[in-house]
């Protein structure tokens, strides 16, 4: 596997949750019961006998690189990385100086460097019909720029907590099909838009940063009397979605704008039932609303920029033949 060995995997997979946790994050860690602890950030995880579950989540697993994947949202080789390089490894574990070597260099999570000019991000959101304004508001916020990752120009989609503080950065490729999450990056901190009043009790969901971009462009384009908050999941993991509602306790009600084919609308029952069945979560109203007639709202944005300049191109003709 590109960035980890086999052995490291292997090494990875034994060091269990609870370890892993008193280790590195015993504030996490809340006893439930006899030998048994929950978890501060999600109350639901249950960790007993060498095992975990997350209930709301429907999953569980015995090692701490299944949590740090399958909850926290990390990359697989980040989380065999963390796991490695923290104090939870047991101690008849010896691993080569190379490899304490590359755990202990390990980078922690960085934002890619800006370029000078965003000229090719512009070009880029441009042609996908993001209009100017959203695009402004964006490089204001800086949560859009521009950059380069191994060679490639790329548009990097940034993620912040609750302090505005850069958690999360995804890359997205500018003239080739490339993309990937930078190193370190945290998924529970994934691209957002927020809303103008940040106490609105709406949320949006996506799947990419480009479709909650083209969201928000249809509704300056149609005057849309609507003020939420916009959240890309980076794929349809709900990691994202579960974190954003623990940081916005006054959501009330959730609209989910997957991608209108298999995997989306599968992933969008199983997200809403999971709220469903989340007492935390439970008194938020979700629904499910896929672009019409388009697999997501980019191409549903691009419809109607393009039906728009056809309609644009027809009144010219028929002025130039009154003419």
């Amino acid at each position: 596997m590109p960035g980890v060995s086999a052995d490291q995997v292997k090494l990875a997979r034994e060091v269990d949750l609870l370890s892993y946790l008193q280790a590195n994050e015993p504030q996490e860690l809340k006893p439930s019961a006899p030998g048994e602890y929950r978890t501060v950030t999600h109350g639901s995880l249950v960790i007993s006998n060498g095992k975990w579950i997350w209930n709301r989540g429907g999953i569980g697993g015995r090692s701490a690189l299944d949590y740090l994947v399958k909850v926290r949202g990390m990359g697989f080789v980040d989380a065999v990385e963390t796991v490695l390089g923290s104090r939870a490894a047991p101690v008849s574990f010896s691993l080569p100086v190379e490899k304490a070597k590359t755990q202990q260099t390990r980078k922690a999570f960085e934002l890619p460097p800006p370029t000078r000019f965003p000229a090719h991000a512009l070009s880029y959101l441009q042609g996908r019909g993001i209009s100017a304004k959203v695009i402004e508001q964006c490089l204001w916020d800086g949560t859009i720029y521009e950059s380069r990752d191994k060679g490639k120009s790329v548009c990097v989609f940034v993620g912040k907590d609750e302090s505005g503080v850069a958690r999360f950065a995804h890359m997205r490729g500018i003239y080739e099909k490339y993309h990937r999450d930078a190193d370190g990056s945290d998924k529970r901190f994934s691209f957002s838009i927020p809303a103008q009043n940040p106490d609105s009790h709406h949320l949006a969901v996506f799947e990419a940063p480009i479709d909650a971009l083209s969201h928000a462009t249809l509704q300056h384009r149609d005057g849309w009397r609507w003020d939420g908050h916009r959240l890309s999941l980076g794929g349809t993991s709900p990691v994202a979605l579960i974190s954003f509602l623990g940081r916005n306790p006054q959501i009330k009600r959730i609209t989910l704008h997957l991608d209108n084919d298999a995997a989306g609308l599968i992933a969008a029952r199983k997200i809403k039932a999971q709220l469903a069945g989340d007492n935390q979560f439970r008194r938020i109203r979700v629904s499910i609303n896929p672009p019409r007639g388009a697999k997501d709202y980019n191409e549903a944005l691009l419809r109607a920029v393009s039906m728009e300049r056809e309609q644009k191109q027809k009144h010219r003709r028929k002025a130039d033949i009154f003419i």
